[in-house]
């Protein structure tokens, strides 16, 4: 939503200004610097740019227009770990096998279809917890180990916004592009009237206004967007490492649960009486699940 509120403030205060300068607004009208700058770095983001990062921007762009996390996908994210980890004590770490080897038929990940959906988050958890299974690994080593895991994950996620930010570092020199393409329009019909010249240098430097503008109102705002949301997701896979790590160790689920939730910044942050509700309740079938598996 703030999204679309930002982009109309900012084309409202241009052109608002713009009006009260006495400026017409079909002047800003030019379908062909549109197609020139609007094109040429469409063109540049396909020449620079691999289609599977094509395909992550796309969907990174996609989500900003959804809802972002909040407390509650970080209830249910404590609460799954919570059930995982009564389990591991209760039947120790061999008991999961059967949950990570069938993620989705999993009588407790299964109540938890959110997280299923999570494809990097459940591949993260279930390749530790199946390092965790196989043992022959110090607790240090696990959290060096999911450390790289995180920091590769947290590199591919922000390749989109790398991208993004380097077509919007282009767009004013493709508005330049666009204006001396106006200025060699211009300069051939130099000996027409003076009104005609004006208007083709007026078309000309739209094309530097449109770049500057789709540089730094835009595209540039949108890359930094897109850099925070990527940011912001590693918040999900760092929870489930300090429970992960803390359960390691051998410490009781209840504290497990304490590092995991403490990782969490403010405003993602369930309270710790919020966190305890939530887990000494858990879903029905999840609690069944446990106390089926542990026996």
């Amino acid at each position: 939503m703030l999204l679309i509120v930002g982009a109309l403030v900012v084309m409202g205060s241009v052109v608002g200004g713009y009006l009260m300068e006495g400026g017409k607004l079909l002047v800003l009208n030019q379908p062909s610097e549109f197609i020139i700058i609007g094109g040429a770095s469409i063109g540049a983001l396909l020449i620079g740019t691999p289609p599977s990062i094509l395909k992550e921007l796309v969907r990174q762009c996609k989500d900003l227009f959804g809802a972002p996390e909040g407390k509650k996908e970080y209830v249910d994210l404590l609460s799954m770990l919570y059930q995982i980890f009564k389990l591991a004590q209760q039947g120790g770490i061999m008991g999961l096998e059967s949950h990570f080897e069938a993620p989705d038929k999993s009588a407790i990940l299964s109540k938890f279809p959110r997280f299923l959906a999570r494809r990097a988050a459940l591949d993260f958890l279930s390749d530790s917890v199946k390092v965790m299974i196989v043992g022959g690994i110090s607790p240090h080593d696990l959290e060096t180990l999911m450390d790289e895991d995180l920091e590769v994950q947290h590199h591919y996620a922000a390749r989109p916004a790398v991208t993004l930010n380097k077509v919007a570092d282009a767009l004013p020199g493709l508005g330049i592009v666009a204006a001396v393409l106006g200025v060699v329009l211009t300069m051939a019909s130099i000996d027409g009237p003076p009104s005609e010249i004006g208007e083709k240098v007026g078309a000309a430097l739209v094309g530097t206004f449109l770049g500057i503008l789709l540089c730094y109102g835009f595209t540039g705002p949108l890359a930094s967007h897109l850099e925070l949301r990527a940011g912001e997701c590693t918040h999900y896979e760092l929870c489930i490492k300090a429970g992960l790590v803390a359960i390691y160790k051998g410490l009781p689920p209840a504290i497990a649960i304490e590092f995991a939730r403490r990782v969490l910044p403010d405003e993602l942050r369930p309270s710790f009486d919020e966190t305890e509700k939530f887990c000494k309740t858990p879903k029905p079938e999840a609690v069944a699940a446990a106390a089926a598996a542990a026996a």
